[in-house]
C-alpha cells in the first residue's frame, strides 16, 4: 500500500518496534501533533488483568498535576439544601428533578455528573441513558458524594477517572499537546504510578504489558514498560 508523505515522514523518524523513555516519547508526540486544533495527548495501557473477574478489574482516579487542559463540564445533582456549595464551587449546572427529567429526554451534554447520595435512588433509574455514556455516578470515583463543591473543584482542577475496558487496556488523556513537555512527563508519571498502586492482588504475571502515548491525530509511540514497572521516571 502507498503510503502518504505524512506516513513516509513517521516512518522514517520513528522506529516502530522501539520502546522509548518518557522524555523521548513526549518530545515525539509534540512534534507530530500537527493539526489545526489544540490536540489531546492520549495513553493506552495495556495490563495482564482479565476484567471478568471482578477482583481484577482496575478501576481508579488520579488529580493530574497540570490537569488535561480541557474545559470539564459538571452537573451536579443534589436536593435544593445541597445546592449552594457546588454552584460556589463552579459546577456547570446543578439541579435535581429538572434535570433528571432534561436527562430523562436524551440530555446528556456534559462531561461529568456528581450526585449526593441521596439522590441515587432516583438517578439510577437513569441508568440505561448514563451507563452506556460512562456518565453515571460511582462512590469509587469519588462522583457519589456529601463534599459536592470539594468534588466539583478537583475535577474542574484535573482530576480525571479510568477504568480497565474489557481487553485489559486503560484509555484516558493526560493533557494537550500545547503543554510543555515537562507538564506532559509529570503528568503521565502522576497517572502510571496510580495504576501500579491499583495493582490487584489477583493479576499474577507481567502485570503492564505496553504503554503507547499519542495524540489525537498523530502516531502511537511505545513507551518502554519497564521504566513504569520500576517506577523510574526518566
Amino acid at each position: 500500500m502507498k503510503l502518504t508523505k505524512k506516513q513516509k515522514v513517521i516512518a522514517k523518524e520513528i522506529d516502530s518496534a522501539k520502546q522509548h523513555n518518557i522524555a523521548d516519547a513526549v518530545a515525539l508526540v509534540k512534534k507530530f501533533a500537527k493539526a489545526k486544533f489544540d490536540e489531546s495527548v492520549d495513553v493506552a495501557v495495556d495490563l495482564g488483568v482479565d476484567p471478568k473477574h471482578a477482583d481484577q478489574v482496575v478501576r481508579g482516579t488520579v488529580a493530574l498535576p497540570h490537569g488535561t487542559g480541557k474545559q470539564v463540564k459538571v452537573l451536579v445533582i443534589a436536593k435544593p439544601d445541597k445546592q449552594e456549595d457546588a454552584k460556589q464551587a463552579g459546577a456547570d449546572y446543578v439541579g435535581f428533578e429538572d434535570y433528571l427529567q432534561k436527562i430523562q429526554e436524551g440530555w446528556t451534554d456534559i462531561d461529568v455528573i456528581i450526585a449526593a447520595p441521596d439522590t441515587m435512588s432516583e438517578l439510577g433509574k437513569l441508568g440505561k441513558v448514563l451507563g452506556p455514556r460512562g456518565l453515571m455516578p460511582n462512590p469509587k470515583s469519588g462522583t457519589v458524594t456529601p463534599n459536592l463543591g470539594q468534588a466539583v473543584k478537583e475535577i474542574k482542577a484535573g482530576k480525571i477517572d479510568f477504568r480497565v475496558d474489557k481487553n485489559g487496556t486503560i484509555h484516558t488523556s493526560i493533557g494537550k499537546a500545547s503543554f510543555d513537555e515537562v507538564k506532559l512527563k509529570e503528568n503521565f508519571i502522576a497517572f502510571i504510578n496510580m495504576i501500579l498502586k491499583l495493582k490487584p492482588s489477583a493479576a499474577k504475571g507481567t502485570y503492564i504489558k505496553g504503554i503507547t502515548i499519542s495524540s489525537t491525530m498523530g502516531p502511537g509511540i511505545s513507551i518502554d514498560r519497564t521504566l513504569a514497572d520500576l517506577k523510574v521516571a526518566a
